[in-house]
């Protein structure tokens, strides 16, 4: 809540009015005062224990920075014609010692009222609007956990902050920093950028170092992403805490992984001060990777001047788009103690006793008298700068007695003029803001939340870099990649520029790639395998190292070092012992030729045969009384019925066609029509046989066989003509391993009639087994009953067996299933229903009815 907000800040600033200030401080009174944070120290001695702390480790080119800032509000005062005609720029500009508790502090000490130093941003009444601060808009930090924390305490007072350095994908967010914008690229572009340098020199694997804090959290998550969405592996990901020194068990762990890694690249997205102790170890341990830099390293002195530096293999970075501060490099040519406190302006110099330099000789060697670093801030003192020796004449910025002739050398081309570009942007919106011209300007008071919408609207143009700010306060800016050159013929570490990238855009190089791809890469990739044909690379237990697999039977490959295998054609296969080539596959259905036809085929025919006797014998008996005994005129229904149910069976065999897809519903009908007249023959046996007058007054009501036939048949019809007419079954085509299986298709709704059909008869044949079973008994001489009642056993016992099978198996003997089934079904009935009559007629004609 806001008053939260405010009796935080209100703490922070007791807190910060009870601690004396040690910290680097330059102060320009001004019209229009910026403030600047800026980690002139690289880091504090702070500890695990509570207590107060120091600023260690002195940055020159930090410390050069701040001179840029100096120098651009300067250049801005004095340009004629005046940008700002009546009006003149300050500045007020803290070390932060790249802390967050002191940026924190520092951000409160430059929202105080300056006229009133001991008010702070909080006024006395909680309910009362906040205070208009003299500082207008704040320049910084240079990391992103510092502009993060920095941007909350800002954006009270909608002060506007422009950082030079800070990439961070979360700073976009502009819910969470509403006034913070930005002259350099999100890392959003940056991790793309990277990826696309990977993808270019086709490398498979890389290994990311991140850190805990807030940029190297968002690049790393976001490089993982785009890596795994593009099926490029990372080896490992190691995350830095924020207390990582090379004493610390993760730096031992972190040595550990390098060393066994099998990355092709090893991105490193963190701070410099990280990268420096890890390739202390590196160079230590003599090892050679290829290195990919952010931002943040990709040009560190320090680290391209370690000792040892050009062992640790080939080193890609990326920087912000180089161009040099006009007339900076003149300006600190001629650096020296009086420009920095000409006619005694209040400024709390920023080099203020960095130098303690002896000008009486002493017996000591000249790199050890001309200059000593001081630690401490607060003495006064003054620059007393001796003749450099003949080693500092070398431009670099790691010899600490630099001559300020020399000191030019520290000068950076990316976030010094990310610098300048910030202040041509303030300078521009207060142009706009207060309607300048060559004479005056209209106005000269302002609100901070005024100047923050006319710098966010800003399009403008300096020195050839168009600057604008999108909805997420990101510029529309490109990176440069650099190339650590190390070869031999040269002294030291030679910086090159290689290519560029913009965002939305394809990488792009000056030269063909291949010249970097191989210098000093000691590749790992694949652990030196190579694949058979056949065979394919894979990964081993989630390592960047790959083994060799084989493809699978739909898929074919050359070997070496493929990583995938080539699919065949759609109606091809690979052969098992010769995966590096296709063939076709073969046809798989029930052919005429197979043994399993020849037996259902020979099995037919005789079944047929037989059926055509027996209709012969029951026309020649016809009108006697063992006809009449097994139906009469239904047994020619019956016969019928029998015929056609053998007849399906050769619908079964061959290839399927829609015509031949048929046999199961006609099957449907012949057999509920077969069973119709049986049961109608059951019916008059038990009316003739009986003699319970209860028993026989119910059955003669059923006694109506063409009723009984007509009904019970008529209703498989009309099920399996709609199964034939909604859902009928079609040939498909399915794609085995080797084969292409043919077959009738029958899908989930078509399952439905299938089921209807083969549970209907079933049901009748339960009815028929029933009556059969009760007439067993009866003084039948042709024993119709007991031999049906075999005949239904043998019915319901196949279809029970057939039904699970059929449904569950798969292959060119499906089909097969199916005819055997029906074949023994109808067979049963033609055996001890028919085939048994048809014998007493032929050979026991003596026998004689019971009228």
């Amino acid at each position: 809540t806001m008053f939260q907000l405010k009796l935080l800040v209100t703490f922070m600033c007791v807190f910060h009015s009870s601690t004396k200030n040690s910290d680097l401080h330059a102060y320009l009174h001004g019209d229009v005062i910026i403030g600047g944070l800026f980690p002139v120290h690289e880091k504090t001695n702070r500890t695990k224990a509570p207590g107060p702390i120091s600023c260690e480790k002195f940055n020159n080119q930090t410390f050069l920075r701040t001179q840029v800032m100096i120098y651009s509000i300067q250049e801005i005062n004095q340009r004629t014609p005046r940008l700002l005609p009546n009006l003149t720029l300050g500045y007020d500009i803290y070390d932060t010692c790249g802390d967050v508790s002191l940026a924190i502090r520092a951000t409160l000490q430059l929202l105080k009222d300056q006229s009133d130093p001991q008010r702070c941003l909080i006024p006395p009444s909680i309910n009362s609007s906040l205070p208009e601060p003299e500082t207008k808009v704040v320049i910084g930090e240079r990391y992103s956990e510092l502009s993060i924390a920095v941007a909350r305490v800002l954006a009270l007072p909608s002060v506007t902050q422009i950082s030079y350095a800070s990439t961070s994908e979360e700073l976009s967010i502009k819910y969470k920093f509403p006034t913070f914008l930005r002259t350099v690229s999100s890392d959003k572009h940056q991790t793309k950028a990277i990826y696309e340098l990977v993808k270019n020199f086709s490398w498979q694997s890389v290994a990311i170092v991140g850190s805990t804090d807030e940029y190297g959290k968002y690049g790393t998550d976001s490089l993982r992403e785009l890596f795994r969405d593009n099926n490029i592996c990372v080896d490992f990901v190691e995350i830095l805490p924020d207390t990582f020194n090379k004493n610390c068990s993760t730096a031992r762990h972190l040595l550990e992984k390098i060393e066994n890694s099998t990355a092709e690249a090893i991105i490193m997205f963190t701070k410099d001060t990280n990268v420096q102790i890890i390739f202390e170890a590196v160079i230590e341990k003599n090892l050679n990777r290829t290195w990919i830099a952010s931002d943040t390293w990709s040009t560190s002195s320090t680290i391209s001047e370690m000792k040892g530096i050009k062992s640790i293999g080939p080193v890609f970075g990326f920087i912000f788009r180089q161009k040099e501060v006009p007339g900076f490099k003149d300006y600190i040519k001629t650096f020296h103690l009086t420009k920095m406190c000409h006619n005694g302006e209040p400024l709390e110099i920023f080099w203020k006793n960095v130098f303690i330099c002896n000008s009486v000789q002493s017996e000591r060697s000249p790199l050890d008298s001309d200059c000593l670093w001081l630690r401490t801030l607060t003495q006064p003192g003054y620059y007393v700068f001796t003749n450099s020796s003949k080693d500092d004449m070398k431009c670099n910025c790691k010899n600490k007695t630099l001559d300020p002739s020399r000191l030019y050398c520290c000068i950076d081309h990316d976030e010094s003029y990310n610098i300048y570009m910030a202040v041509q942007v303030i300078a521009e919106g207060l142009r706009i803001l207060l309607k300048c011209n060559n004479q005056s300007c209209e106005r000269t008071k302002f609100t901070a939340v005024e100047l923050f919408h006319v710098i966010r609207n800003i399009n403008i143009t300096v020195n050839d870099t168009n600057i604008y700010f999108d909805e997420n306060g990101d510029p529309s800016l490109g990176y440069d990649i650099l190339f650590w050159n190390t070869s031999k013929s040269k002294e030291g570490v030679e910086k090159i520029k290689i290519g560029e990238y913009w965002p939305n855009k394809n990488i792009s190089f000056n030269k063909d790639v291949s010249q970097w791809r191989t210098t000093g890469n000691v590749s790992v990739f694949n652990c030196s395998r190579t694949c058979q044909p056949g065979q394919r690379m894979e990964l081993l237990n989630g390592k960047c190292c790959y083994g060799c697999v084989d493809c699978s039977s739909q898929e074919y490959s050359n070997g070496n070092a493929d990583t995938f295998c080539r699919q065949c054609e759609k109606y091809q296969f690979s052969p098992a012992d010769h995966r590096n080539t296709c063939v076709n596959k073969t046809d798989e259905f029930l052919e005429w030729s197979d043994p399993f036809s020849i037996i259902l085929i020979t099995t037919a025919a005789i079944a047929i045969i037989a059926t055509a006797v027996i209709a012969i014998v029951i026309g020649l008996n016809c009108g006697t009384p063992i006809v009449k005994a097994i139906g009469g005129c239904l047994c020619y229904v019956e016969v019928a019925s029998l015929l056609l149910g053998f007849c399906t069976t050769f619908t079964f065999i061959g290839k399927p066609t829609p015509n031949s897809c048929v046999g199961i519903p006609v099957f449907g009908i012949s057999f509920s029509l077969c069973i119709s007249c049986i049961l109608a023959n059951l019916i008059q046996i038990l009316l003739g046989f009986s003699f319970d007058p209860r028993v026989g007054s119910k059955i003669k009501k059923l006694n109506h066989p063409v009723a009984v036939v007509v009904i019970i048949s008529g209703v498989q019809l009309g099920v399996s003509l709609a199964w034939l007419i909604v859902l009928p079954r079609l040939p498909s085509v399915e794609q085995k391993e080797s084969t292409i299986l043919y077959q009738c298709n029958m899908c989930e709704e078509s399952k439905k009639f299938f089921v209807a059909t083969i549970v209907y008869n079933s049901f009748w044949g339960l009815v028929c087994f029933v009556f059969a079973f009760k007439g067993r008994q009866l003084p039948d001489i042709y024993k119709n009953a007991s031999l049906i009642t075999v005949s239904m056993v043998l019915f319901l016992i196949i279809w029970i067996v057939f039904l699970p099978i059929y449904l569950t198996l798969d292959g060119k003997y499906k089909p097969a299933i199916s005819s055997a089934a029906i074949l023994i079904s109808c067979i049963s009935i033609l055996g001890c229903h028919l085939a048994p009559k048809c014998y007493i007629m032929l050979f026991s004609p003596s026998l004689t009815p019971i009228e």
